[in-house]
């Protein structure tokens, strides 16, 4: 976030040490932060002591390379970017400043669509808008947009808390599949309930003993209780042992496209679905910022069209 190209910030010495210190914080260095911002390294270290104590607290560990965030200079520095961008967002919301989307953007998802597709989307929108800082934090759960102070949190499946604005990003769907050499040994399943008598390769929270599969069939939604030998908090491993022939899989269509053009994975039951729509979810507030609403923009078109699109077709 460039604060010093904004009036506001030029008037208040505490903005401009809480981005100094956000620059330390993200280089581990006074030097970098120095060469970052044009500003002194002896500057930068004062304005960083006066910093410490208007908040009464020691921001970082110093030694002769290297300097570490403390405990409370990481609290601070959630906090920092909270602020700096809540006065990025209020300046362009009263001065009309619609040009130039800027500040840092916090993003969560899970690991594989992560990794595949929201990662090369976000680089392309950096190159479009260079004033906008990313951080994009891959997890195999659902995150806490407040608690964990995430700007969007970008999933797959149901949004269902009522206190968030869920954006679409594209209608999908979850199949089910598994690796010939499984289905050679167990044999294909006819139905749904066979399921039960299957071995069924959870992604699950720890401590759940069991998952229920629920899908959309000829005969509307059915359940099926399934358990199974092997099960994993991250998708990640469930798939891979589903290559290996440990069992039956439920994922998104677009994780699996490859692995079932390449023969590696089976459909299994294809008259049966579950809807898993990809959302961007915000709060209410991060709703109306511009820079979150170009961000969601970007990820809905480069995400339903163009190389990065996510397979929504069987």
């Amino acid at each position: 976030m460039k604060i010093q190209n904004a009036p506001l910030a030029n008037n208040d010495p505490f903005l401009r040490d809480l981005q100094l210190f956000c620059c330390v914080a993200r280089r581990a260095s006074f030097i970098a932060a120095s060469q970052e911002t044009g500003i002194s390294p002896a500057h930068v270290s004062k304005r960083i002591s006066v910093l410490e104590q208007t908040l009464g607290v020691k921001l970082f560990q110093r030694t002769t390379r290297r300097v570490n965030i403390t405990a409370d200079g990481e609290t601070a520095f959630v906090w920092a970017q909270k602020i700096l961008g809540n006065v990025d967002d209020m300046l362009q919301a009263v001065s009309g400043v619609r040009d130039e989307p800027r500040g840092v953007i916090r993003i969560s998802s899970s690991l594989r669509l992560g990794r595949e597709y929201i990662a090369p989307v976000l680089s392309q929108l950096r190159q479009q808008y260079p004033a906008l800082e990313v951080w994009l934090e891959l997890l195999d759960r659902r995150a806490d947009l407040i608690a964990d102070n995430f700007d969007i949190d970008i999933r797959v499946g149901e949004v269902l808390e009522q206190h968030l604005i869920a954006h679409r990003i594209c209608s999908s769907f979850r199949i089910l599949c598994a690796a010939p050499a499984y289905l050679e040994r167990r044999g294909t399943p006819r139905n749904l309930a066979d399921l039960a008598h299957h071995d069924c390769l959870l992604f699950r929270e720890r401590d759940q003993r069991f998952g229920v599969w629920r899908l959309a069939g000829p005969g509307g939604e059915e359940s099926v209780k399934v358990t199974g030998p092997m099960a994993s908090n991250h998708s990640d491993i469930v798939r891979v042992w589903a290559h290996d022939g440990y069992g039956i899989i439920m994922a998104s269509i677009w994780d699996v496209a490859a692995s079932l053009r390449a023969g590696e994975l089976v459909h299994v039951l294809p008259a049966y679905r579950q809807p898993a729509d990809v959302w961007a979810v915000t709060t209410a507030r991060a709703s109306e910022s511009q820079k979150i609403g170009v961000c969601v923009q970007t990820l809905r078109e480069r995400l339903t069209t163009g190389p990065l699109a996510l397979m929504t077709e069987a």
